[in-house]
């Protein structure tokens, strides 16, 4: 259906590619909810939990849960039978999540799911399966162990400037941070910036909240300074470090569309700069900084923690293609060179890596934050995005969770209030992840174990030193600092040439073709039956992706070939080893599968068999996570098949039945090769908010900016906001150029109606790199609300009869309009639970008659809430009495209307009225 208010996107081309656009309105606004087709009946009934609230004026999807959500990394989202319906805000009690609704007809809400970094919040977990889980055996330990430390002694010590303004953040954010530098090293040394995640941001005592700035007699948690560990055993090996602070970005970001990583690469690059300039000039430099050895700041490694992974993702991305000037907090230039990343447990909510930047993804096993783990996009995004020579590395440490490897999250050692985020039932106990799991690492282990993998990245991707790089790249070795927790790796890039990768042009025969995101169980990679998820399927904005695929096997019978086959050959000459990215079902053992390949020709050579078990899992971890395999390609050779020309790969299970997905397999050889940037093209996607008018058709378009260097493909999504289907289109962009041209037209009106908006989301494919990465036209209603009153219809009633008032309007709306009521205390005698349907009070508050109290008495309150269809003027609102055998005065009911944006009664709002009469 269209909606009322008749706004829609152009017929022609919800995705036209034109080779010049009109202009578009320019001015920005406040990120929108993400509109989307509603199932639902006409009761007016919602799940437990929820509300509508915020009346004619401001329609809220209102969502209250029955524990604390913690202020974490992940977003909160709001989904209506999975489908995206948009990031609501959170309260300040930590229970309260309100979703504006633009362009959602209120009253037909069903189906409504709160999700965070995958997991499922308003419902209750599912008992676990308590069968402990062993932990694998020990990997062979590698040649080196960058565990251990160095032999500089260290020096430790803090500064903090002027704070900054960053665009879309109305307080300043802090300039704040804690150096650790080695002390005697001669001459430059290089840089390891650290970036904390979003957590609370001030406390007093056993109080923690969210605001910026904090308030009088509160401190800021020095999340900035629970690295330190990390930093000290880089310093002693010779690094110079700095760990900065970024609570002012944490108490704001839930205003800005992006959840802050352009905000955080401004603050990395504003540091990077000053850092920058004290190497030129020492003098100027802070205290701690001019006793460090001077920084090489043509070496740097960013660290970044969560929503701080996003952000040096970011701040990377922005020192090599700079975004647009009005949404950077940075303007000079760019006098650094950033070799590395690494990313611990991260974000990546516009699934948009920079792909020629080396980077190692940390993901912690029993991750109770970011739980769907997807920071593997940081690997799975890269792929043939550039020219694939960066490594970037996937770390799966069993037994971690996300706060502890910062010390300030960590209880015992934080300065305020942290806890364990997997948030375990003592009743219940996680087979994987529960505090006396044998898999489980204390907070010590893990703190330990995330040392020693940094510095490995450190000295990989800084010093160059490829002694350290099987710990890494999947070779299937361990640092014994780590030790006792089991770190397994795959990686891409590097030395990994052409080979087959199910998101390009293949076929496959006995097995299939599937989706990471797809709404149909037949489609997707994983269907209902999977217990737990894979990060390698972590979901985006939209609730299917084209392109992104995996392979995915099943077999009842050893011997039941599954064969991939490029459309053009793939050339493994000069490779060493085939490497297969393979994962089969968590805590399933002994899966055996040879690999076969076949060149143009039709000669075909086993290579060996790849043996494949699954990683520690229960239904709340990711587990569903690819082992690197590799094959050695000598029978290749011997059977005399042209590796310039290999057109198939087979692998035939030799176990009795089982399942496994394969991710890709390409050609490997050891070593790294020099990483230099590619000229990419990049896209960054803005928004605009328009005034519908009261007549005439306008068409606007959504703006987009394409800078950079030469061209490359992008994938852009449109969700209808009327139906909720999205369209998606491969367009070939260029700098400066309108190739992505989405046209909106907007019928002026004078009845009033909700903002509707309609958004596009932007993904790289080959050649480009995406900035902000969601945008669109927002269409904000210009006509004043109809006035709302209420009759009473059977305003005075005898018990056993129905009270009814009838909400009006004074005219009829494009949009559903919401009123709520709740229950006071009227002058005289009041009626009780016991003087209503004990059913009717059960449905609209969750409790029982007993024990008999008045109805303003019920605990939480008893709210009425009723909407006015779209269209219509007028709706009832009943309340049920039963009869008793009890002779009683009458009684009476007083229900007053509440300001649904504060949800304090409206001393001047209506009020529903009605008396009750005894039947005796």
């Amino acid at each position: 259906m269209v909606r009322a208010r008749r706004i829609w996107v152009a017929a022609a081309a919800l995705l036209a590619v034109a080779g010049a656009s009109p202009g578009v309105a320019a001015a920005q606004s406040q990120p929108r909810s993400q509109p989307r087709a509603l199932a639902g009946g006409s009761d007016g009934t919602l799940p437990p939990g929820w509300n509508v609230a915020g009346g004619s004026s401001a329609p809220q999807l209102v969502w209250r849960s029955k524990r604390p959500v913690p202020m974490g990394d992940a977003r909160v989202e709001f989904r209506v039978a999975g489908r995206l319906l948009g990031v609501p805000q959170p309260g300040t009690d930590g229970r309260t999540f309100r979703l504006g609704l633009d362009g959602q007809e209120a009253g037909k809400l069903r189906d409504l799911e709160v999700w965070s970094g995958g997991r499922r919040l308003d419902r209750r977990q599912t008992t676990p399966d308590t069968s402990p889980v062993r932990p694998s055996a020990p990997l062979p330990a590698a040649g080196v162990d960058p565990g251990k430390p160095g032999s500089y002694r260290t020096r430790t010590g803090e500064y903090s400037l002027k704070s900054v303004r960053l665009p879309g953040f109305a307080a300043p954010v802090e300039m704040r941070a804690v150096v650790v530098a080695p002390t005697g090293a001669r001459g430059p040394r290089p840089l390891a910036l650290f970036l904390h995640g979003r957590h609370y941001t001030c406390y007093k005592g056993q109080e923690i909240n969210g605001d910026w700035p904090c308030r009088a007699g509160t401190e800021p948690v020095p999340s900035h300074r629970g690295y330190l560990r990390d930093q000290k055993l880089l310093a002693s090996q010779g690094y110079v470090t700095v760990s900065i602070s970024a609570n002012g970005i944490n108490g704001q970001d839930g205003d800005v569309q992006d959840g802050g990583a352009q905000a955080r690469s401004s603050l990395v690059r504003l540091h990077l700069a000053r850092w920058a300039e004290w190497a030129a000039h020492p003098a100027t430099a802070p205290a701690v900084v001019r006793d460090a050895p001077r920084a090489d700041l043509s070496r740097v490694l960013l660290v970044g923690h969560s929503r701080g992974g996003e952000g040096v993702n970011r701040a990377a991305l922005d020192s090599l293609y700079p975004p647009p000037a009005a949404q950077d907090g940075y303007h000079g230039p760019v006098r650094w060179n950033i070799r590395g990343l690494v990313l611990i447990g991260p974000t990546v909510f516009g699934q948009n890596p920079v792909p020629d930047v080396p980077s190692a993804t940390i993901l912690p096993g029993c991750d109770g934050d970011v739980s769907d783990l997807q920071g593997e996009v940081y690997v799975d995004g890269t792929r043939a995005v550039s020219r694939g020579a960066a490594l970037h590395s996937a770390v799966y440490v069993i037994g971690a969770n996300h706060n502890f490897f910062n010390s300030e999250w960590t209880p015992g050692q934080a300065a305020a209030p942290a806890e364990d985020d997997f948030g375990d039932d003592p009743q219940h106990p996680d087979p994987v992840c529960g505090e006396h799991s044998a898999t489980r690492l204390t907070a010590d282990q893990q703190h330990r174990a995330g040392s020693t993998y940094i510095a490995a990245a450190a000295r990989l991707f800084l010093a160059g030193d490829d002694k350290v790089r099987p710990l890494l790249d999947g070779s299937g070795k361990r640092a014994p600092s780590a030790d006792p927790a089991r770190v397994l790796t795959h990686a891409v890039g590097g030395r990994r040439n052409a080979g087959f990768l199910p998101d390009s042009g293949v076929s496959v025969a006995g097995g299939r073709l599937c989706a990471a995101v797809d709404p149909s169980p037949a489609k997707a990679c994983l269907g209902d039956g999977a217990r737990g998820s894979s990060p390698h399927f972590a979901r985006w904005g939209t609730d299917h992706e084209t392109g992104r695929n995996a392979v995915a096997l099943r077999w009842t019978r050893s011997g039941s070939p599954a064969r991939v086959r490029v459309k053009q050959p793939v050339s493994l000459a000069g490779d060493k080893s085939l490497a297969l990215r393979l994962f089969v079902p968590p805590n399933s053992r002994g899966t055996r599968l040879d690999v076969s390949v076949s060149d143009a020709s039709g000669r075909r050579a086993v290579l060996g068999t790849a043996r494949v078990d699954g990683l520690p899992g229960s239904e709340r971890t990711a587990s569903y996570w690819a082992r690197e395999i590799r094959v050695p390609l000598t029978a290749a050779t011997r059977g005399g098949l042209d590796l310039h020309r290999i057109k198939s790969l087979e692998l035939t299970p030799r176990s009795g039945s089982g399942q496994a997905w394969l991710m890709d397999a390409w050609g490997w050889q050891s070593g790294l090769p020099a990483v230099r940037a590619a000229a990419l093209a990049r896209v960054d996607v803005g928004r605009t908010t328009v005034d519908e008018g009261d007549s005439g058709v306008r068409t606007y378009r959504v703006p987009v900016q394409v800078s950079g260097r030469g061209s490359g493909q992008v994938r852009v999504y449109a969700p209808d906001p009327a139906t909720g289907r999205v369209t998606d289109r491969l367009v070939t962009v260029h700098p400066g150029g309108h190739d992505i041209d989405v046209p909106v037209q907007v019928k002026g009106n004078t009845r009033y109606g909700d903002d509707v908006s309609y958004d596009i989301f932007v993904k790289a494919v080959r050649g480009a790199v995406i900035g902000s990465y969601q945008g669109g036209i927002t269409v904000h209603n210009d006509d004043p609300a109809p006035k709302m009153t209420v009759t009473p219809v059977a305003g005075r009633v005898t018990e056993g009869q129905a009270l009814k008032w009838r909400v009006s309007l004074s005219e009829a709306a494009d949009s559903d309009i919401a009123a709520t009521f709740v229950a006071v205390a009227p002058t005289g005698p009041e009626l009780s639970t016991k003087d209503v349907s004990a059913r009717w009070l059960r449905d609209t508050t969750g409790t029982s008659p007993d024990p008999q109290r008045p109805l303003s008495g019920v605990d939480g309150g008893l709210y009425l809430w009723k909407t006015v269809p779209a269209g219509r003027t007028s709706v009832d609102i009943t309340v049920p009495t039963v009869k008793d055998r009890v002779t009683e005065p009458a009684e009476s009911v007083r229900f007053r209307q509440i300001d649904q944006r504060t949800g304090e009664q409206q001393p001047d709002g209506l009020e529903l009225d009605g008396t009750v009469l005894d039947a005796s």
